[in-house]
């Protein structure tokens, strides 16, 4: 009895020193809502703009988003449209215009979104062989973001790695176990990637 105790307190002790060799699994994960994320189109500078304004034609007008983030409209004047989307621009508009005509109904069109390519970018920094933005792609991991950016360093923190995600009027920090990732097959945080994604890998302090 006293031997079978003995190698049951011996495998109790290995498993926990295995487990201490690899941090523990997130308990939260990002969202992954990415079609709230995408279809959300925020505005930008240099986009090209139709505003309407029914049954008002000499108010409807074809305008860009100048640097500074804003645009000129008939009696409203400058209007910030950086940032917001369509419906919440079309909103500010109507909102401006109640003090010169009665129930004004604004509809904001994108007809060239210029800006949306950065917005739909994603990025990985620091300890990596190459820095990179490129494009997003449905179904793109952090696995496929780190290898095109030639993979990591060999000063890498890599189970350092952090992942920041824009998520509603915040942005949320999640771990990511990446040296698990690249030399154990441990997947737990090869997460999915969404647009503005970015992966950030420090390097080992000496």
């Amino acid at each position: 009895m006293k031997s079978l105790i003995k190698i049951a307190g011996i495998i109790a002790m290995s498993l926990t020193l295995w487990n201490c060799g690899s941090p523990a699994t997130p308990s939260v994960k990002p969202s992954m809502n990415v079609a709230s994320i995408t279809d959300e189109y925020r505005i930008g500078n240099g986009d090209a703009l139709q505003i309407n304004v029914w049954k008002n034609p000499e108010l409807s007008v074809a305008v860009p988003v100048r640097p500074d983030g804003k645009i000129s409209l008939p009696l409203v004047g400058d209007i910030t449209a950086s940032g917001e989307t369509a419906q919440q621009l079309g909103a500010n508009i109507a909102t401006k215009l109640n003090s010169f005509i009665r129930n004004p109904q604004v509809t904001v069109i994108v007809t060239n979104p210029s800006s949306a390519d950065f917005q739909r970018r994603i990025r990985v920094t620091g300890a990596v062989n190459q820095p990179i933005s490129v494009p997003y792609r449905e179904g793109m991991t952090i696995l496929d973001l780190v290898l095109e950016a030639g993979g990591v360093t060999e000063f890498a923190s890599a189970n350092k790695a952090k992942l920041y995600r824009k998520e509603g009027d915040s942005v949320k920090v999640y771990p990511v176990y990446l040296n698990d990732i690249l030399n154990k097959g441990k997947l737990v945080t090869n997460y999915q990637l969404v647009p503005s994604d970015i992966v950030t890998i420090p390097e080992r302090a000496f």
